[in-house]
């Protein structure tokens, strides 16, 4: 029997996204236990089966369920609403990351005296260029020198992206695409063609700044195409199934990449709004903005005080250290940036799913 509709499943109430958000911030974090002892993504067993990394993937359900529940805010809120909604969900936590890593990590894991380290204009760079450009590869004075990476937030250069987007849904509702299903689809064939034929004729793997490029973008507009045609597209694990198997049936052709981010965006929706939604924990505090900010530098910081080569014997202590300070993020920047929306927007509660960036 055909699934209901995406519309259908949404009107139910009860979804999967939090807790669906939560699983790929963890899974960011236990695929970063390989890169940061290693220096090498590829050495994840993931990454030699599939082509890309567990943190990879995690990724790309971020972007497929940003890219969903961001239209679907713009969509019933309005732009005013949507631009200061998106503005105080990711602005708070972020700048607090990068005073808290800049000010308080750096300075207790660098072999500079406080004073020196302070004056260095290397910390200060790392501030501006962390806050105005999302840059990921600075690293901080005398921080992780010993690591292969010495980036101290290694993680924040998908937030570019993913602003991107959100500018991108908002250019959409301001030439008025968003009550129009068809040039979704038309952006979604567009990128896919893109991704597809650079492959193709290249014939060889594509630069990695490329192939991002196109790869999020894609997976965002797809997780915005599955809400905008939600009456008509069903949550259907048929569907998923088809997918899926188109996937590895051309795993060796230039297809492959493209059918993979497709079928992790429909199952990214799939599994927030399908038969196993009921399933998936629920939690009240949303964690997953927290746990992919701080579970980077909590990891360099574990490696650099305890050097292991595999990395996943501090995976444990990992995943202990960055869940409350995930929790704390939370409590104590992002959830009154939440309440600062609601009453700004003059509404009690705005009742609408909101996504944090991966």
């Amino acid at each position: 029997m055909a699934g209901p509709t995406i519309a259908a499943a949404l009107e139910r109430g009860r979804n999967g996204f939090t807790g669906l958000r939560l699983a790929l911030a963890l899974a960011v974090v236990v695929s970063h236990a390989f890169s940061v002892a290693t220096g090498a993504a590829g050495d994840e067993p993931l990454a030699r089966l599939t082509g890309y990394t567990l943190g990879e993937h995690a990724v790309n359900g971020f972007f497929a369920v940003s890219g969903f529940l961001v239209t679907m805010s713009c969509d019933r809120r309005g732009i005013r609403d949507y631009a200061l909604a998106r503005t105080l969900r990711i602005l708070p936590g972020f700048v607090a990351a990068t005073l808290v890593v800049s000010l308080l990590l750096g300075p207790a894991m660098s072999r500079l005296p406080l004073a020196e380290y302070l004056r260095d204009p290397g910390l200060w760079s790392f501030v501006r260029g962390t806050l105005t450009t999302f840059k990921s590869n600075a690293a901080l004075p005398g921080v992780f020198e010993a690591n292969p990476y010495r980036a101290p937030l290694g993680t924040i250069w998908t937030l570019k992206y993913e602003v991107f987007c959100y500018l991108g849904v908002m250019v959409a509702a301001l030439c008025g695409l968003l009550r129009r299903r068809i040039p979704a689809l038309l952006i979604v064939a567009g990128l896919a063609v893109a991704l597809t034929a650079a492959i193709a004729l290249r014939g060889t793997e594509l630069p990695k700044g490329l192939e991002t490029a196109l790869r999020l973008p894609l997976i965002f507009s797809a997780g915005a195409c599955l809400y905008l045609w939600r009456d008509r597209l069903r949550v259907s694990a048929a569907a998923l199934a088809c997918l899926t198997v188109s996937a590895v049936v051309l795993a060796r052709t230039p297809a492959y990449p493209t059918l993979l981010f497709l079928a992790e965006a429909y199952g990214s929706v799939w599994l927030a709004l399908g038969p196993m939604a009921r399933s998936l924990f629920d939690p009240k505090a949303d964690l997953s903005y927290g746990i992919y900010l701080y579970g980077w530098p909590i990891q360099q910081s574990l490696h650099a005080l305890c050097p292991d080569p595999s990395g996943l014997a501090l995976l444990a202590p990992a995943l202990a250290l960055t869940l409350p300070v995930a929790a704390l993020s939370w409590y104590v920047i992002e959830r009154p940036a939440l309440a600062l929306k609601a009453r700004a927007l003059g509404r009690r509660s705005l009742g609408t799913i909101e996504p944090a960036g991966p």
